[in-house]
């Protein structure tokens, strides 16, 4: 078990993808995706093994929730600085999602 001091270490936060494509390098199919986190965090990177449910179209624009404070990682040429949550489904992973639209940056508690 962690402690609540351990768990709000983690910073979540909502963002908007604003740009996805194939990351070909990856040795698993993934997404190079771009995400706007609100002018005090700005645009981070991502590389996100989200492809069997979602296509780039699919993805740009949609809100997601993400842990921003991770140590970022090299995935091929990706520096992939945040990690977007989701859930394993049979089909593949399925992003956590809002019910509502929020101001990029919306820190989750």
């Amino acid at each position: 078990m962690i402690s609540l001091d351990d768990f709000n270490k983690i910073d979540i936060r909502v963002g908007t993808i604003i740009d996805a494509s194939i990351n070909k390098g990856a040795r698993n199919p993934a997404y190079k995706l771009q995400i706007d986190f609100g002018e005090e965090i700005g645009v981070k990177n991502s590389s996100a093994q989200i492809t069997e449910l979602y296509t780039p179209c699919d993805l740009i624009g949609k809100q997601v929730v993400a842990v921003i404070n991770f140590e970022p990682i090299k995935i091929s040429e990706v520096k992939s600085e945040v990690r977007i949550l989701g859930v394993d489904s049979p089909n593949g992973v399925v992003l956590l999602n809002l019910d509502q639209k929020v101001a990029n940056g919306t820190k989750i508690y």
